[in-house]
């Protein structure tokens, strides 16, 4: 084989690398910055903060005496305290401590009150948190949200569109069901007929008129999910799927019917992309996804999310309301995760769900791939897995040390290092046993 055959594919994997960590070096400057400001509000000095692990590229010193570093390798980061052995913060340098006033050990990890050590531990993860809701805030202040009523702002240019709905268009009514308040649009769309044409009734300035349109909700293509059938065949936003297997298509609800009643048999999709037509053959997959009532439903995915025939129209929403959305997202995510690992343990669902570096890796660099919005989202989403990980009561993990600090609490002293030690071994081997146990499932789950 020519070695320039081999170049698109090495072309992917350092983009999805550089993305990976890209993402990953956000994510753990934010998690250790926020170790590092609320040890230093609590009183708590700072040696070393690196981004990066290994020999040190660049550094420099503050006036607060903190070396601030940019290590080798590009695989994480941390905060060395003042009085830690390592960087590790397992335990403390005992030669330096005995060294140290009762003033000058008030300064360290191991010398500070208990609440200022809990709290520089748990600040990590929820610098995570805030992270995510801050960009989750951002973005929709950036993109607005859909205005109420529903209006159109742009119609797009999909077939059976050609006279119909038009900019400033109110949407009063479709297929003759009234348009509801945008929070309860989701009745409305159940309620649909699936024809591929619908009657509108529109506000158009002064005048209330009727016409023929495509359905809202035609089998066209949205968004793209990384990691899916979708991507891997090379479908886009805004394709148009016309038909399936030659069969035609009139909405994005048949186009679903479709898939999940094809049992996971390859499928032959004719789009329509930019006008000119294209066959796209995938092969949909047995994917496990959060149902309304709290569980999870197993179905047969292609990967793509539906896409409106029209653009509406948006408003800029407060910053209150952008961040109750952004904590609403975040939480989300969080309860969506621990039903996952809970089903997975039980056994309902399938322990493929369980990714591994590789796979996040992959998915980072499809997600870069669907541009700059998709990107950013992602790194929302993997800041909030990685404060709640970060968050479980295993040793090594910071949910680790806040359990060694309640049992500190509660009995009015430290485990012993012996006892520390042990567990800090066994939280160290199961931690790498769940990273071996996510490697695998990249390399041989579907």
């Amino acid at each position: 084989m020519e070695l320039t055959g081999l170049l698109p594919d090495f072309g992917n994997i350092v983009f999805t690398i550089l993305a990976f960590l890209a993402s990953l070096t956000v994510i753990v400057a934010v998690h250790e910055y926020g170790h590092y400001i609320v040890g230093r509000w609590s009183g708590i000095k700072a040696d070393v903060f690196s981004i990066g692990m290994g020999p040190t590229l660049v550094s420099r010193m503050d006036k607060h005496g903190t070396k601030w570093q940019i290590a080798a390798l590009p695989i994480g980061g941390y905060v060395k305290f003042r009085g830690d052995a390592n960087a590790a913060s397992g335990g403390a340098d005992d030669d330096a401590m005995s060294a140290m006033t009762q003033e000058e050990q008030r300064h360290t990890m191991h010398g500070a009150p208990l609440w200022a050590r809990a709290a520089t531990v748990a600040a990590g993860p929820i610098f995570n948190f805030i992270l995510s809701v801050i960009i989750f805030a951002g973005l929709a202040l950036s993109t607005g949200v859909a205005r109420d009523p529903l209006s159109v702002a742009t119609p797009l240019n999909v077939p059976g569109m050609e006279e119909g709905l038009q900019s400033g268009d109110e949407i009063l009514s479709i297929a003759g069901i009234e348009t509801p308040p945008l929070a309860a649009f989701s009745t409305l769309i159940e309620d649909l007929p699936d024809t591929a044409l619908v009657e509108y009734q529109v506000r158009r300035g002064d005048e209330v008129v009727g016409l023929t349109g495509t359905h809202p909700f035609p089998p066209l293509v949205g968004s793209v999910s990384p990691k899916s059938a979708a991507i891997d065949a090379g479908l886009q936003e805004g394709d148009f799927i016309a038909t399936v297997d030659g069969t035609s298509v009139p909405t994005f609800n048949a186009l679903r019917e479709i898939v999940v009643s094809g049992d996971g048999a390859p499928m032959t999709l004719g789009i329509v992309r930019d006008g000119s037509p294209l066959d796209v053959t995938l092969t949909p997959r047995r994917q496990d996804i959060p149902s309304a009532d709290g569980g999870f439903e197993t179905r047969w995915l292609i990967g793509i999310t539906s896409g409106m025939v029209f653009e509406p129209a948006t408003r800029t929403p407060g910053l209150w309301e952008s961040v109750s959305a952004g904590a609403d997202r975040v939480v989300y995510i969080i309860q969506s995760s621990l039903s996952g690992l809970w089903h997975m343990i039980t056994g309902a669902i399938s322990s493929c769900n369980l990714s591994g570096p590789i796979g996040i890796a992959q998915v980072s660099g499809q997600a870069a791939s669907l541009g700059t919005t998709s990107f950013i989202s992602f790194i929302a989403m993997l800041s909030t897995a990685i404060g709640l990980i970060n968050l479980f009561p295993i040793p090594v993990l910071d949910g680790g040390h806040l359990v060694f600090f309640g049992w500190e609490a509660v009995t009015g002293k430290k485990p012993s290092d012996r006892v520390l030690n042990v567990l800090l071994a066994i939280g160290l081997a199961l931690v790498l046993s769940l990273m071996l146990f996510g490697v695998t499932n990249d390399l041989f789950c579907p």
